[in-house]
């Protein structure tokens, strides 16, 4: 076991380590066979064989929408890390948003590395993880001497902070082109003049941030992200991206099928799409369409994209 490294880093522009390598350790800690995948028991590994993953929060889950637009739960993230990683072994996200997955990387004793433009959410990361000392069920963590660190950079720039073939996993929510960037209408909500109506949930409007480009620019863009992260990540290694579809002006926006295709194009090979039911944590859904255009919500599902890097 690694020794313990003391509270949790972010680093921010202007930081003398800013732009410097994190050094974080990647290698087990445990005593898996060479040849396995995960920690996982047999009877474990049988319950996520599954292809439609549910989920419910917990009390340290992020709900509110005004810290963060799009969030997570915690045992989704958990689910994902212990999937494709061995303890002591290095995850990145670079997207990492409100932290999500850092906390989950510590309840599973993994080290990892989340990037972010926004400045305030690595505050908010960083934050998290001083509060959330605990598992979920307020147990120590795995293992206390791993690291997980925040970083307020470009995902453009990750190259600079890690070694090629490091992680062992990358696992990221990112954004969803510039769809969540408009006014809200709440045509899916069971009551359509909460807080929510009129606003715009997006996490910034920087030009760097794929948030703010139209899906063709998105796809070009997050390929060459992704792109530059793809010798950062070991042979077999695994990147798992959660996306929706969403709907535009009456015509649906096949975000999943974009980004499979140009991480295809970019060197991953595609394994396996995973449907995510996310209606166990979305409440008060109207009727959407009827009587004369059935159109799927995309609140209550998500796809979890999972491809390596072919040997």
């Amino acid at each position: 076991m690694l020794e313990d490294r003391g509270p949790p880093v972010a680093i921010y522009a202007g930081d003398a380590r800013h732009g410097q390598p994190l050094l974080l350790p990647n290698l087990r800690t445990c005593d898996c066979k060479p040849s396995h995948l995960n920690c996982l028991t047999a009877k474990d590994w049988l319950k996520r064989q599954v292809g439609v993953w549910e989920f419910y929060y917990e009390k340290r889950d992020i709900r509110d929408k005004k810290l963060h637009p799009a969030t997570f739960p915690l045992s989704l993230a958990r689910q994902v890390i212990e999937l494709f990683t061995h303890r002591g072994e290095l995850v990145l996200d670079p997207f990492v948003g409100s932290g999500t997955t850092l906390i989950a990387a510590r309840d599973c004793g993994r080290n990892a590395a989340g990037f972010d433009l926004n400045a305030d959410y690595i505050r908010l990361s960083e934050q998290r993880l001083t509060d959330a000392a605990t598992g979920p069920d307020g147990s120590e963590p795995v293992d206390p001497g791993t690291r997980q660190v925040a970083v307020a950079d470009d995902a453009r720039n990750i190259s600079r902070y890690l070694d090629e073939d490091s992680l062992a996993l990358i696992w990221t929510s990112p954004p969803y082109a510039n769809l969540l960037n408009r006014q809200r209408k709440n045509k899916s909500r069971r009551r359509r003049d909460n807080e929510q109506l009129g606003q715009v949930e997006q996490y910034s409007q920087d030009p760097r941030d794929l948030g703010t480009l139209a899906l063709d620019d998105y796809t070009e863009q997050i390929g060459g992200i992704f792109a530059g992260l793809l010798p950062l990540l070991r042979p077999k290694g695994h990147c798992v991206v959660n996306v929706p579809d969403m709907w535009w002006e009456n015509e649906r926006i096949t975000i999943h099928v974009a980004v499979i295709e140009e991480l295809r194009r970019r060197g991953y090979e595609l394994r396996n799409i995973i449907i995510w039911d996310r209606t166990n944590i979305v409440n008060r859904i109207g009727i959407f369409g009827w009587p004369s255009n059935y159109i799927t919500m995309g609140v209550t599902f998500e796809y979890l994209l999972d491809f390596w890097r072919p040997e």
